[in-house]
């Protein structure tokens, strides 16, 4: 089966083919907004240098977050527009669990992945990550106060990574990390198309300024 994967948690963007489990090309791109969106750019000359036709894809895989608001709804439209357009099924996977499955090069043993939560916090998730790069939940995401992540990291004997470390433990989830996890993948039941949406972590920033401009919910009736 031939497996488009998108992930945009962070800022820089990325998309990866996979045949079966194998890599069969990947993309990088900034995430900088709509006016200078280039990830559907990006997914056509992947698709394009591959020799893969839209309609060959068997499988969409998707980082769900948590992370930026913006990007992650350009992948997720990204996403779900080709689902529909060529019959293949979406699978959404935790931006956090990617980022455990993409460092390079592989080191074993129990990490602490994060990713920058804005105003003053991270989001969270301990794994622990075998010799084959496949990283196993030991817990459930969390979103915590970003000076404890040292903290938690040394309770757990586990090292801290993410896009915010130092140069050794610098690791920012990557589309081609979904290849290490395709059995978890292939287990996972495939999202329902008209409900679907990336989980963002926390409200977006307009809607936290508009909601407490008026003293009520966004969605409130």
């Amino acid at each position: 089966m031939i497996t488009l994967v998108l992930e945009t948690a962070t800022y820089h963007g990325s998309t990866a083919l996979l045949q079966d489990a194998t890599p069969i090309g990947e993309k990088s791109v900034a995430m900088r907004g709509r006016e200078h969106e280039a990830l559907m750019a990006a997914v056509g000359d992947l698709l394009e240098d591959a020799g893969v036709k839209p309609p060959e894809l068997g499988r969409i895989v998707c980082g769900a977050g948590p992370g930026s608001f913006t990007s992650l709804r350009i992948a997720a439209a990204i996403a779900k527009g080709l689902a529909v357009a060529t019959g293949a099924t979406l699978v959404p996977v935790s931006s956090l669990l990617l980022l455990a499955a993409s460092r390079e090069p592989v080191k074993t043993g129990r990490v602490l992945a994060t990713l920058d939560a804005m105003r003053g916090e991270h989001y969270v998730q301990l794994f622990d990550v075998d010799a084959f790069g496949t990283p196993r939940e030991l817990d459930a995401a969390a979103r915590v106060a970003s000076e404890r992540l040292e903290e938690i990291a040394r309770d757990h004997g586990a090292e801290v990574i993410g896009p915010q470390q130092s140069d050794k433990t610098l690791v920012v989830p990557h589309a081609r990390g979904a290849a290490r996890i395709t059995k978890m993948i292939e287990s996972t039941e495939p999202a329902d198309l008209a409900a679907w949406e990336p989980g963002y972590g926390r409200l977006a920033e307009a809607q936290v300024k508009w909601e407490a401009e008026h003293g009520r919910p966004l969605m409130a009736q």
